[in-house]
């Protein structure tokens, strides 16, 4: 058996960024700090996680996730592989490929949408 889930808390790093493809599939990118549990007096620096959710959790994100709205995701570790142009080596960075979304800060807290979860583009 294998499994292959991750389950992060969070603030957004920045907007997200949305993409309408001609097919009709939306992608939308963007980053999660999530920071970790300190002992006293420590100074930690947060994780950063890369993004990336697809079709109406999307639009959703793109719509009511701004910068610094606390967010909780559930989704898999994926690698977004690629051949540099320039110098031709091999790249990869790890991705978080959502497939729930959970809008967790108040109205007050990011401007926008309050609590409440949305499921992955299926139950849509």
């Amino acid at each position: 058996m294998s499994l292959n889930m991750v389950t992060l808390v969070g603030r957004a790093g920045r907007d997200p960024e949305v993409k309408y493809f001609d097919s009709g599939s939306t992608k939308c990118s963007l980053t999660l700090a999530v920071n970790r549990q300190r002992r006293k007096g420590e100074e930690v620096p947060p994780d950063w996680f890369d993004l990336e959710i697809w079709g109406k959790t999307a639009e959703i994100a793109g719509d009511y996730v701004r910068k610094g709205s606390l967010i909780g995701v559930t989704g898999t570790l994926v690698f977004s592989r690629w051949q540099d142009k320039v110098t031709q080596e091999a790249k990869e960075r790890p991705v978080i490929k959502v497939d729930r979304l959970e809008l967790l800060g108040s109205r007050r807290d990011s401007g926008g949408g309050g609590g409440g979860s949305l499921p992955d583009d299926d139950s849509f």
